[in-house]
C-alpha cells in the first residue's frame, strides 16, 4: 500500500452493559481511538431504576486491527468496569433458522425482506410441524425440515431442532407464527436470540380464534407485540409493539387482514433492530437504540 493510499477499514459493532459509572464513555472511545478506529455512530443510557448502563457503538478501524486485536484491547476496560461486552462484525449477517406452522405471512415477508437486503441476516433453514410452508422454501432455496409432533413425541422433535440449529451454527431462531410452544430448557439456553411475535389481544384473548372473540366484544385496538421467548409463555421481554385503529364497520375478516399487517411489520422491525444489535437485555425488558 502505498503512503498517500487510505487505510483498508473494516466497520464493528460493540455493546456493552454494565454497572454505571464514570469514565465508562471516555475509556470506551479511548481504546477505539487508541486502536487506530473512529466512531461512527454511538447511543448510551443509564438506568436510574437499576444503576446499570447500556451502550452500542458502531465504529470503522483499520483492517491491519484484527477482530482478535480488539477483542484484547476491549478486554481491559471490560475488566476495569466489569462489563458484559460482545463486538461484532457489523457486515456480517445473522445466520437465521425461522420456524412456522401453516399461516405464512411473517414467513414471506422476513423472506422478501433479506432477499432485498432490508434486512442483515441469512436464512439458513425453515422448519416446520407441518409441510404446508415447505413449497415457500423450495421456491427461495432454503432448506427445508418437516419435524411434526404429538405430545408422545414432543422432547425428540425438539432434540431434532435443536441438532438441526447447531448444525447449521444458527444465531437467531424466529418464531413466524409457530402454533407450538419451547420447552422451559430450550426458552432458557437460548435466551435473547429467540423472538416470538404475537398478536397484542394476550393475555385478554388467548387460545383460539383471538380475532373473532375480539370482534365479538367490539374492540377499538389492534395489534402485535414481538419479544424474546422465556419460559413464562408470551411474557418476555419486548422488543417492538404496534397498534391500529379498528371501527364497528369492519367485519372478522377485516380484523385478521389488519392484524397480519401489523405483525409481519413489528417482526421485521424486531429482528432488524436484533440483528444490528441495537437490543439489550435490561432485566425483564429491553433497551432499544434505534
Amino acid at each position: 500500500m502505498g503512503k498517500n493510499e487510505p487505510d483498508q477499514l473494516k466497520e464493528y459493532i460493540l455493546t456493552l452493559a454494565c454497572a454505571d459509572k464514570p469514565g465508562i464513555v471516555a475509556s470506551v472511545a479511548g481504546t477505539i481511538t487508541d486502536n487506530g478506529g473512529n466512531i461512527i455512530e454511538s447511543s448510551q443510557f443509564g438506568d436510574p431504576a437499576t444503576g446499570r448502563f447500556f451502550m452500542r457503538v458502531k465504529f470503522a478501524a483499520p483492517t491491519n486491527h484484527d477482530k482478535n486485536d480488539l477483542l484484547d484491547a476491549f478486554s481491559k476496560p471490560g475488566d476495569a468496569y466489569d462489563m458484559a461486552w460482545r463486538l461484532f462484525d457489523a457486515g456480517k449477517r445473522v445466520r437465521t433458522t425461522i420456524l412456522a406452522s401453516k399461516t405464512d405471512h411473517c414467513l414471506n415477508d422476513l423472506l422478501y425482506r433479506s432477499r432485498i437486503g432490508t434486512l442483515p441476516i441469512e436464512i439458513v433453514r425453515i422448519v416446520s410441524n407441518h409441510k404446508t410452508v415447505e413449497p415457500i422454501a423450495q421456491l427461495n432455496n432454503i432448506p427445508f425440515s418437516h419435524l411434526p409432533i404429538t405430545p408422545d413425541t414432543k422432547d425428540s422433535q425438539e432434540q431434532a431442532l435443536r441438532a438441526l440449529i447447531q448444525s447449521d451454527k444458527a444465531e437467531l431462531i424466529i418464531l413466524a407464527r409457530y402454533m407450538q410452544i419451547l420447552s422451559d430448557k430450550m426458552s432458557k439456553d437460548y435466551f435473547g436470540s429467540i423472538i416470538n411475535i404475537h398478536h397484542s389481544f394476550l393475555p385478554g384473548f388467548k387460545g383460539a380464534r383471538p380475532y373473532h372473540r375480539a370482534y365479538a366484544r367490539g374492540v377499538k385496538l389492534i395489534g402485535a407485540t414481538a419479544h424474546y421467548v422465556t419460559p413464562d409463555l408470551d411474557e418476555g421481554p419486548i422488543i417492538e409493539q404496534e397498534t391500529e385503529r379498528v371501527d364497528h364497520a369492519m367485519s372478522v375478516e377485516d380484523l385478521i387482514a389488519a392484524g397480519r399487517d401489523i405483525e409481519r411489520r413489528v417482526l421485521a422491525r424486531a429482528v432488524k433492530y436484533h440483528a444490528e444489535q441495537r437490543v439489550l437485555v435490561n432485566d425483564g425488558k429491553t433497551v432499544i437504540f434505534t
